[in-house]
């Protein structure tokens, strides 16, 4: 066995790097996303955070108490969210006809009957993820959104802790008994 072909594979090895700094959410969470809660047990607020998910329509995926976490999501259909320009298997609605050529050859080809019917096929789904995080005295939560197409790829992802989410959240759990 020659000998260099494992010391290239060495030197490339050395090559990888781990990153300088952690993955940071963008844009960060809003200021209403993180308050105190020195008053109110993490028990009665994780309690309260179901209740207000699930009234929301979230499916709660987890919860744990130490350290208090809940963890849901939910998800819905988004009709027309696809391109148009995407003619991935599109097809009139009773048939199609298609000619092709490359290579030095052509083909042609008539589809009759029921195709498919547009964007009732091809909607994305978006895919809403919200953890509540008790910690000491502080409650810190987080969401995000990604859109995943109706192929199944992903399309869109960000951060959505907004200022507006997060209030709506807190008054919901503050309908509960107490104040969190």
């Amino acid at each position: 066995m020659r000998p260099w072909p494992l010391l290239a594979m060495l030197a490339l090895v050395g090559c990888q790097s781990v990153p300088a700094t952690l993955p940071v959410a963008d844009p960060p969470p809003a200021p209403a996303c993180h308050w105190s809660s020195a008053a109110v047990p993490a028990d009665e607020i994780l309690r309260r955070a179901v209740v207000a998910l699930e009234n929301d329509g979230f499916l709660i995926r987890h919860t744990a108490t130490a350290p208090a976490l809940v963890s849901a999501e939910r998800t819905r259909i988004l009709p027309g969210y696809g391109s148009r320009d995407d003619g991935w298997g599109r097809h009139g609605v009773f048939g199609g006809i298609g000619l092709n050529g490359g290579r030095g050859g052509f083909g042609g080809g008539v589809m009759i009957g029921f195709g498919g019917v547009g964007s009732l096929t091809r909607d994305a789904t978006e895919l809403e993820r919200v953890s509540l995080l008790v910690s000491g005295s502080e409650v810190r939560v987080s969401r995000d959104l990604q859109v995943i197409d109706w192929r199944g790829e992903l399309a869109e992802a960000r951060s959505a802790s907004t200022d507006a989410f997060c209030g709506d959240l807190r008054r919901a759990m503050r309908a509960g008994r107490g104040t969190p």
